[in-house]
């Protein structure tokens, strides 16, 4: 009878090629498609070619990088498996310190992302004007809550409700680019007219390209999710990088004809201008139906904050099965999910709603998206040599490796050396504190006793216990 409890549950939490695709749909098209345009476009010096050939480079990279990280996730098939790898590769203090800094990209994310989805929920009531910030910070809080509940039912319902609300995505998106494909060939002459003379505007500089290309790397940023829910996949070492090769290539044709559909019926200084800009293109397409553009958005939104709100729990998870935070993470509640940790990640990013600049947001996740991406890298560079044995069913090819490393130190330094501010030195700081945190952690481990009594009373709030046989609850080995 255990057995067969056993087998329902590993068959009732773990995702196939079908649900992954859809996973990688709902994580990558997201608040990206809608806010990163606007940056490409200003960064690029207004000029179309040059943002719209970001979109395609930043496509192949995020791939490259993706097919880079599933290595990780076939080869240590758990529950965050890039932490858990690196953790075995770079060792304790440097995997903290990833944690660490991770842990203000989730935050900053999902609350940015929160945010926007009320954004576009509310602007409707206000035509003509901006909405104001507090029902709009309160409506993103009530949007927030509501997810993590939504995540504490288990990753069965999110898949389903990623599933269906990334159909509703896709329609949104389909509907933006064939309107502009029939107004491309109508030939209007105001539409035609903005492609024509697109070779004569000016060339960006070489940072201005490389804040476009993190501007345009926040729309591609979840490709690397997958991987972070690696154990909750069934057969990881042929669904990982199928899942990536099958959706990535479509998700980089939907960016780049939803920017050529923009760029149809707006003008770039319009697109620069505008708060929102699939909501502008739509009031100039079709504004009786600008609520449907705004709620069909939100919808898509929601589902990129619930796949964000899931890897970030399973990272707390697997730090704390590692013995890097508090074992009240490592606890399930009934329906297999880490429901302390989903509660540690909404609260994180509820205080960030309250401050969050949004513009600010993208930077600081473009830069650790890059940071991590070398660290990674380089992690994986040493587990090839130092376990040159162990086993690998999907190897990356290494010169995808070496180049990913170069372009992320490349696109770490470059803004740093050609405008050094205070942003920048606050980031750093930021880094730099998770050792002493970490050296902290080492020395309460210590008194572990005293935290015991907490534990079980969040234990007892939360309806949560440790699993038999802890260590493979979220493992994808075949029996």
């Amino acid at each position: 009878m255990a057995t067969d409890m056993k087998e329902k549950v590993k068959k009732d939490y773990r995702a196939g090629f079908f649900h992954g695709n859809m996973f990688l749909f709902s994580a990558v098209i997201g608040a990206g498609i809608f806010v990163s345009p606007k940056g490409a476009l200003e960064y690029s010096s207004l000029n179309i070619p040059v943002s719209l050939s970001i979109w395609v480079v930043c496509a192949v990279l995020s791939m490259i990088n993706a097919l880079c990280l599933a290595e990780l996730g076939t080869t240590f098939p758990v529950s965050a498996a890039p932490y858990y790898f690196m953790k075995r590769s770079l060792g304790s203090s440097v995997a903290f310190l990833s944690l660490w800094i991770k842990l203000f990209a989730y935050s900053l994310g999902l609350g940015a992302q929160s945010l926007l989805i009320a954004g576009y929920l509310i602007q409707p009531f206000y035509v003509g004007c901006l909405a104001p910030e507090l029902p709009k910070k309160c409506l993103a809080l009530a949007v927030l809550w509501s997810l993590g509940i939504l995540n504490a039912q288990g990753v069965t319902t999110v898949f389903w409700f990623n599933t269906i609300s990334s159909l509703i995505k896709m329609g949104v998106l389909c509907l933006i680019i064939l309107t502009g494909i029939v107004l491309l060939v109508i030939g209007k002459r105001e539409n035609v007219s903005r492609f024509e003379n697109a070779l004569d505007a000016d060339l960006p500089d070489a940072s201005q390209i490389v804040e476009a290309i993190l501007q345009v790397f926040y729309a591609y940023m979840g490709s690397s999710l997958l991987v972070n829910i690696a154990g909750e996949i069934k057969n990881p070492s042929e669904t990982i990088p199928k899942s990536l090769i099958s959706s990535l290539p479509v998700i980089a044709v939907l960016y780049v004809l939803t920017n050529v559909s923009y760029l149809t019926v707006l003008t770039a200084q319009e697109i620069i201008a505008s708060e929102s800009v699939a909501v502008t293109w739509m009031n100039g397409v079709f504004p009786s139906m600008q609520w449907i553009i705004s709620l069909g958005i939100s919808i898509s939104l929601l589902n990129t904050t619930v796949c964000g709100i899931l890897t970030a729990s399973r990272n707390f998870y697997s730090a704390s099965q590692e013995g890097q935070l508090p074992f009240i993470y490592a606890m399930l509640n009934d329906h297999h999910c880490p429901v302390v940790a989903v509660t540690q990640i909404i609260i994180l990013s509820s205080v960030e709603i309250l401050f969050l600049n949004v513009t600010y947001a993208i930077k600081y996740i473009g830069q650790v998206y890059t940071f991590m991406n070398a660290l990674n890298m380089m992690a994986l560079l040493k587990l090839r040599y130092k376990e040159p044995d162990l086993p690998r069913p999907y190897k990356v090819w290494l010169p995808f490796v070496f180049g990913t490393i170069a372009l992320s130190l490349f696109l770490l330094f470059m803004p740093i050396i050609k405008s050094p501010t205070l942003d920048r030195l606050y980031e750093v700081i930021i880094f730099c504190v998770g050792l002493p945190c970490y050296w902290l952690h080492i020395l309460l481990k210590k008194h572990v006793g005293v935290f015991d009594k907490i534990t079980c009373y969040l234990q007892l709030l939360f309806n949560v216990s440790p699993l038999e046989d802890q260590d493979k609850s979220f493992s994808a080995e075949e029996n």
